[in-house]
């Protein structure tokens, strides 16, 4: 029961209310010991096998963008047209691996960015992340 208080909470402070729907979503992505990195349709079909309702794309996407936008959830683009949530909010790097199209993470000890650019005027640089790209050798290359 005090989970459900917990995603409650993360619902109301980030601005919906706390449905059925959306308190199942939240424990998808919340209640587990790993590092959770999906699309909006990997959540769907995960939604789909847990529940015997259905849930509208719509309450999905204004579920995970009201977490992103409270800072629960992180965003991470690939190419442009693919976009990836990661349930770990720190500053953190990953490997993207082009065959599986899976994310994974790499410690922010790991990687060492040298030579940063100096920030525009009157901006700073709030965190660097890395992606790297890696696929297996008998992938083609684009």
């Amino acid at each position: 029961m005090k989970k459900t208080k917990e995603y409650k909470d993360k619902l109301r402070s980030s601005g919906i209310r706390a449905t059925k729907q959306r308190l199942m979503i939240s424990k998808i992505l919340f209640n587990r010991k790993d590092t959770f990195h999906f699309t909006i349709e990997d959540l769907n079909k995960l939604i789909e096998k847990s529940i015997d309702q259905k849930v509208s794309l719509a309450t999905i996407y204004n579920t995970v963008h009201a977490f992103k936008k409270m800072g629960y959830l992180k965003e991470i683009s690939i190419e442009g047209n693919k976009t990836y949530y990661d349930t770990n909010t720190s500053n953190h790097h990953h490997f993207f691996d082009e065959d599986s199209e899976k994310l994974t993470d790499i410690s922010n000890q790991k990687v060492f960015v040298k030579g940063m650019p100096k920030p525009p005027s009157n901006k700073f640089i709030k965190s660097v992340e890395v992606l790297f790209r890696v696929a297996s050798n008998n992938h083609n290359q684009k």
